[in-house]
Parts: C-alpha cells; structure tokens; sequence
C-alpha cells in the first residue's frame, strides 16, 4: 500500500503493509533518532510530532497517518546548529544516556510551540509519559524552561 508523508519538511511516498507502525517506516526511511524501546506506547522514546503534536509512534498505524506531516529530531536542528532545547539539554546535563533525549525533545518543543511561557508543573506535566530512568527529569525540566526563555527572547528580537 502506497502512503505519502512530509517528514521534516521532506515529501516521501513509500510502500508500507498496512499493519506497519510508523515508528518501522520512520526507522526504515532512515530516522534513527526514533527510538524503539517499549513497544507499548509507555515510554516516550518512539515520540515523534504530528501536525506538531506528539504522538507515540510505536502505537501508531502508518497508514493513519496518510498525507500528514511528520516531525523527528534531525528536522529541528539547523545545519550545525542545535536546536535551543537540544543545546539546554546538554547545558543542564539532562542528557545522560540519551535514550530518551528525542522524545523529551520534541515534547518539550510542542510545548513550547503551544505554550511560550510554560510553568514547571506545565512541563512536568508534558513530560509525563517521557520516561528518564538516568536523570530525575529536573535537567529535563530546567531546559525546557531555559529554551522557552531563549525563544521568547530571539521572537521579541
């Protein structure tokens, strides 16, 4: 079966089954920053942004997803440059094993997108379901909230 998606931007048309997940087509077309760990929709390492909302792509049918537009990681960064709440990951050492890094990221950044001034408990809020089993989440946290800052201030520029 014949689905087409925008991924970071990217038009794709690819063959899937219809019973593939779209975490195996994002994997398969080569995002790696989409993680398998779960495979239950608990974890949030699979998290990927849909229409700019997150969703648990392990627990998510391709074809649901027919002519939609996909975010991963290797879409937010510029070139060389780090996204504001990948580079506040690492300033705030929330980035321990990494393994959950994508999905907090890109969590963090629909947030943000949907709130510009989130409160910690907004954020703790976001993240519930985005599990850290290295860090206690405040690094987490900090970041999101220094991020939010940061792109609040290069909008007022």
């Amino acid at each position: 079966m014949k689905i087409s998606l925008v991924i970071n931007g990217k038009d794709h048309e690819i063959d899937i089954d219809p019973g593939q997940y779209l975490l195996e087509v994002l994997r398969d077309l080569g995002y790696k920053s989409v993680r398998r760990s779960c495979n239950s929709a608990s974890c949030g390492s699979c998290t990927v942004l849909l229409n700019g909302a997150p969703v648990l792509s392990c627990s998510t049918f391709a074809v649901s997803v027919d002519g939609q537009s996909i975010e991963t990681v290797e879409g937010l960064s510029e070139g060389d440059r780090l996204h504001p709440i990948q580079e506040a990951i690492l300033e705030e050492g929330g980035a321990q094993c990494g393994y959950c890094i994508p999905g907090i990221v890109l969590t963090g950044e629909a947030l943000i997108r949907e709130n510009p001034e989130p409160s910690d408990e907004d954020i703790r809020l976001a993240l519930n379901g985005n599990l850290c089993r290295c860090t206690g989440y405040e690094p987490q946290n900090r970041a999101i909230k220094k991020a939010a800052e940061l792109l609040r201030s290069d909008r007022d520029d």
